[in-house]
């Protein structure tokens, strides 16, 4: 079979001919369909501190994965061939970070990781819901708290900030937004924002409950902790820099909370396909196909890339 693998930092993937992979015990291959790419991805390409985390290699890269169940492996149980089910890529299979993932047409999962694909979700969806839905699910309502009424900053209107954004929404919050791209400003009205800005700081006034940070370039951690209310709650998830320098004055006086947020489950990757079925979570998606993946990352590391990239497989 052809995959797209990572040799080392700053190498260009490789399309490499592996054999296919065979299901062991306790384990299950999956057939996928649908690969999302992620800025996860970029950076482990580009990045070394990222790099380290990740391998060995060579690697197939992709954690975002949608498929069906192509074999089971001796001792498991409560999975049929043929069902359609998606990877949570935060468990302990780690696709595309820890073993070969989704950049090819076959991949293997723990059992205890598939998720169960509804019908009528599209492969596509259900692919992006395993990390750009359960992302940001987690960052807002777990971590986050938030709920009816609550006043909710958002940072970042990419594709994990959009759904963050919807999500805040649809739990009854008021949401403003902090996106310096002014061409994203009407999605983000379509999306139920009350209001944008360029920055989180413009919203100091507002008294904010929570702010989530889904950019993470340093000052705007800093300005979602000087403009978050007296004991409010700011929540971390982008990783655009990986050090912040804050104002600890701030953070004493107004006893703010500052939470990080990664990981997520099974059940928060359900929770997220419920608000895809519903449609009342739609988000952007532009599909591309398994030879395109290169280039796509390309241009998601250039910033030309405004929602979730998914590639679809035959």
């Amino acid at each position: 079979m052809r995959a797209w693998q990572m040799t080392g930092t700053g190498e260009p993937l490789r399309l490499t001919e592996l054999p296919e992979p065979v299901a062991g015990p306790g384990e299950v291959l999956v057939a996928v369909r649908a690969a999302g790419l992620c800025h996860t991805d970029v950076g482990i390409l580009h990045d070394a501190t990222w790099t380290e985390r990740v391998g060995p290699f060579p690697l197939t890269l992709g954690h975002e994965i949608a498929g069906v169940v192509a074999a089971l492996g001796e001792g498991v149980t409560g999975w049929s061939l043929g069902e359609r089910v998606a990877v949570n890529p935060a468990g302990t299979t780690r696709p595309g970070l820890g073993r070969d993932g989704g950049y090819g047409p076959l991949t293997l999962a723990d059992p205890a990781d598939l998720v169960r694909v509804p019908d009528g979700l599209s492969d596509e969806l259900a692919a992006a819901g395993t990390d750009a839905g359960r992302a940001p699910y987690r960052a807002v309502v777990v971590r986050g708290e938030v709920g009816a009424g609550d006043k909710v900053g958002i940072i970042g209107l990419g594709g994990l900030g959009q759904v963050g954004a919807r999500i805040a929404v649809l739990r009854g919050a008021e949401v403003y937004a902090a996106e310096p791209k002014r061409s994203l400003w009407p999605m983000a009205r379509e999306l139920g924002v009350r209001e944008v800005a360029p920055d989180i700081r413009d919203f100091a006034g507002v008294g904010l409950d929570v702010v989530v940070d889904f950019a993470g370039f340093g000052t705007t951690t800093a300005g979602a902790v000087e403009v978050v209310r007296e004991h409010g709650r700011v929540v971390q998830v982008g990783m655009g820099r990986l050090e912040s320098t804050i104002s600890t004055n701030a953070l004493i006086l107004k006893q703010v909370t500052l939470l990080g947020s990664r990981g997520g489950t099974v059940e928060d990757i359900a929770a997220v396909y419920e608000m895809f079925a519903s449609g009342d979570l739609s988000p952007a998606l532009e599909l591309i196909g398994f030879d395109d993946i290169p280039g796509a990352l390309a241009r998601l590391h250039a910033g030309e890339v405004t929602g979730r990239l998914v590639a679809r497989y035959p």
